[in-house]
């Protein structure tokens, strides 16, 4: 690595950035390739500032991508990358006069968009100002300036007539929320597409809808949410219906990825090996479909050495990057409480064996665990072996044979007083109490009266 490399990536590093040194298996010109639209630049961007070995080329790639749009703000920010890791690249220099002429273009475009829309509005004519928001929306979405356009976009919602309009207004709307990545508004418009659209295009309509929602439950960390929006995808929608936001090979590595960190073993048989309309995306990543037969089949530490060697290609991706370490974490977590249910005592250098990390001592690994409750054990650091905490069927079943009798009492004390007082000839009814804002009724307030 270079100086300026080095410089650059050092300086990512102090402000937090995820910082990946080995080389991605994937080809950056045919990865790119699967995507259109504005998150071509964003992972581009995103691999450009996180790999040390593809970062010249994808910020290159990234500059040319800025070009081919109206978003000035990214192309500064993709130049200025550029020009602290690699100053001598021709790319390296501020295109000036591009500069002056796309934001001389982009002031005029949004002065006369903003110019007919104002136009329709006068003649009442609700097609054409429909039209004249979804213009200057996307107009605005181009120049970057995604709060402005989802302002347009949402203005679109009273002059829509038919369910097209209905489903293309939720797609915008959801698109720039991805973008923003605000995941509770994501989720609100797509619930407000609802089944607007045709049958004509519910194969790519409903793909769009799942693939949105299953990012939406991801960014909020719902693993499992996630994992079956995924897999519920569609594999008949045409890939042009959802590859602004996702490609079918980024369905199969969601998809199976959540659902190896979220589900159990007959789980993943059921859901994703024998899914035949997850098997379509499945045979897309092979890697992934084999790491999950792997731990299906109790090849634990196969599964996790299968996932250690691409994890450079999900460091790499836009949704996945920040939640790498905890989806892993929670695979291997798994593995390990797996791997240890046939055994009531293991020596921890056999541990070590299976899912040793090189940096790592598998010890503290297993005290975490032990700590967060994942797993029941004791370690014993003097003879090194780990021994697994069964459960006693016994105790367990008196404690829950103490609380039915405890449950018991109770009721029958309750129903005891109540007999009394209806053989007394009293009269139990509930009455409304006011509360500080409002009224509430309760039956927890009783009014006792003689009959």
């Amino acid at each position: 690595m270079n100086d300026s490399l080095l410089a650059f990536f050092t300086a990512m590093d102090n402000q937090g950035g995820v910082i990946v040194r080995d080389t991605p298996k994937f080809d950056l010109d045919l990865y790119i390739q699967n995507y259109r639209g504005r998150t071509r630049f964003d992972r581009l961007l995103l691999i450009g500032r996180s790999s040390v070995p593809l970062c010249v080329d994808a910020l290159k790639a990234a500059i040319a991508e800025a070009k081919r749009s109206r978003d000035t703000h990214r192309y500064r920010e993709a130049v200025e990358c550029l020009r602290i890791a690699a100053p001598s690249e021709p790319e390296a220099s501020f295109d000036q006069a591009w500069l002056e002429s796309t934001e001389a273009f982009n002031r005029a475009e949004t002065h006369r968009l903003t110019a007919e829309l104002k136009g329709y509005k006068n003649n009442l004519i609700k097609e054409s100002i429909r039209m004249g928001n979804e213009d200057l929306a996307k107009h605005l979405e181009s120049t970057g300036d995604l709060n402005g356009a989802a302002e347009m976009y949402s203005k679109m919602r009273p002059d829509v007539s038919t369910p097209k309009h209905i489903a293309d207004v939720g797609r915008h709307l959801v698109r720039v929320s991805l973008q923003r990545r605000d995941w509770g508004m994501v989720s609100a418009h797509l619930s407000k597409m609802g089944s607007s659209h045709n049958a004509h295009d519910e194969d790519s309509v409903s793909a769009f809808l799942k693939i949105s929602q299953g990012l939406s439950y991801l960014g909020q960390e719902k693993f499992l949410e996630a994992a079956m929006s995924f897999l519920l995808t569609n594999p008949a929608a045409p890939e042009a219906s959802f590859n602004e936001i996702a490609s079918p090979n980024d369905v199969s590595v969601y998809g199976g990825l959540l659902a190896l960190a979220s589900m159990d073993r007959k789980d993943l048989q059921t859901h994703v090996l024998d899914n035949p309309s997850f098997r379509t995306y499945l045979e897309r990543e092979p890697h992934i479909r084999r790491a999950i037969t792997q731990f299906v089949n109790g090849r634990y530490s196969a599964c996790i050495a299968s996932l250690e060697a691409h994890r450079a290609d999900y460091l790499l991706d836009i949704y996945l990057q920040k939640h790498i370490p905890k989806i892993y974490a929670d695979i291997r977590s798994k593995c390990i409480v797996q791997y240890l249910i046939p055994f009531s005592c293991v020596s921890l250098d056999t541990l070590n064996t299976a899912f040793g990390i090189p940096s790592q001592p598998i010890e503290e690994e297993l005290f975490s665990m032990i700590q967060a409750g994942t797993l029941q054990a004791k370690i014993n650091t003097i003879d090194k072996h780990l021994t697994t905490v069964s459960a006693n069927p016994r105790l367990k079943l008196q404690a829950s044979a103490l609380k039915t009798a405890r449950d018991f009492e109770l009721q029958s004390i309750d129903r005891l007083r109540r007999m009394s007082l209806a053989a007394a000839d009293l009269e139990l009814k509930g009455h409304k109490k006011m509360g500080g804002h409002g009224i509430v009724s309760s039956d927890l307030y009783d009014e006792v009266t003689v009959g």
